[in-house]
């Protein structure tokens, strides 16, 4: 099926949907029939919207015939020949296949790898930028766990990110991010190289992951040390172990031992989800290879050179000069061009 056949569908499949509509269907007929004309309307409008451009392009091209048009006509064609590939290409966009969880919030997790007291300060900062990130964007940014170290750094942050598309903008950020700089305990002024790892999941629903309480180990035990924010008396820490998996999960940011087996129930969740995205993806070698990235928190993907102010993302061979803005949360230059650069690989290995 060529691509004109299948802008047609796409049309002819839109008039169904709200001749069905029209028609008065109830029940999940309804539900499937709405559901379904929201996610291609958008598309139609872009069809018709081209449809429109190529009528106007033909007559202008026969206006052309006609000396006192002929001006007229060919200003119209210079604006269509700039009009009509941008829509092609946004179509094309369209079409292409969907990451089902990329409007789903998102569970952020930041650790610190290679470089001890500097890497948890870094570590720290990043989990700010990103927090700031999500002020920018409206999103809502609530911290899960929060574990500092006594300098003030962090020793684990993973929080939840909700609002629209908020899978889709970050998942490209998960990795080794690696930070070069003088410590502040630095005498001799020595440049450091140290390492933070980050992870971004889909957040699951019960319908994707189902979890067998008898699959799962659970302690409880005080909070303590200088992660916990509430140290208190009382068992409210959980600890959440899937056996099957070897998955641990200890949660202890609440007072409330209900609250912490919760939120360590959604981070096991995502954590699960995202085994199963990632077996999926294995399979699927020839796409995989078509990604910016493969969401490894093994892959090393971004520098932050603090002397020179840059920050560099190897999978695209990006540097930008204004590493000050990129700690403020200003990450859309950077996560922009990665779905440029993923979306352009896709549309090659799809030749279109």
């Amino acid at each position: 099926m060529n691509l004109e056949q299948k802008l047609d569908r796409i049309v002819l499949r839109a008039e169904e949907l709200r001749a069905m509509l029209a028609a008065g269907v109830d029940g999940e007929r309804f539900v499937a029939a709405s559901r379904e004309l929201a996610e291609i309307e958008p598309v139609e409008q872009q069809i018709l919207l081209l449809r429109a451009a190529e009528r106007a392009r033909d007559e202008a091209e026969a206006a052309r015939a006609d000396p006192e048009l002929r001006e007229l006509a060919d200003a119209e064609l210079d604006s269509l020949r700039e009009t009509l590939p941008r829509l092609e290409h946004e179509i094309r966009l369209a079409l292409l296949p969907r990451d089902a969880a990329d409007e789903r919030p998102a569970i952020l997790e930041i650790r610190p790898a290679a470089g001890g007291d500097e890497a948890a300060l870094f570590a720290a900062e990043l989990f700010a930028a990103y927090r700031r990130y999500a002020d920018l964007r409206g999103w809502r940014f609530e911290i899960l766990d929060y574990t500092e170290t006594e300098l003030g750094g962090l020793r684990e942050g993973i929080a939840e990110i909700t609002g629209r598309a908020v899978f889709a903008r970050l998942k490209f950020e998960s990795g080794v991010h690696r930070v070069q700089r003088v410590p502040a305990t630095e005498t001799q002024g020595r440049i450091h190289t140290s390492t933070v790892t980050v992870a971004v999941l889909p957040e699951a629903e019960d319908v994707d992951v189902e979890v067998n309480e008898a699959d799962l180990r659970i302690d409880v035990f005080r909070a303590s040390g200088a992660g916990g924010q509430h140290v208190n008396k009382t068992e409210s820490a959980v600890r959440i172990t899937h056996l099957p998996t070897g998955i641990v999960v200890a949660m202890q940011e609440e007072r409330s031992q209900h609250k912490n087996r919760a939120k360590a129930m959604k981070i096991l969740r995502a954590r699960l989800y995202e085994q199963t995205r990632a077996a999926a993806a294995a399979g699927r070698a020839a796409d995989r290879k078509s990604q910016v990235g493969t969401g490894d928190r093994s892959e090393r993907i971004r520098t932050y050179n603090f002397p020179q102010g840059r920050v560099t993302d190897h999978r695209i061979n990006l540097t930008l000069h204004k590493i000050d803005r990129v700690m403020l949360g200003e990450f859309d230059e950077i996560i922009d061009a990665l779905t440029e650069e993923d979306q352009a690989a896709r549309l090659a290995a799809a030749g279109a």
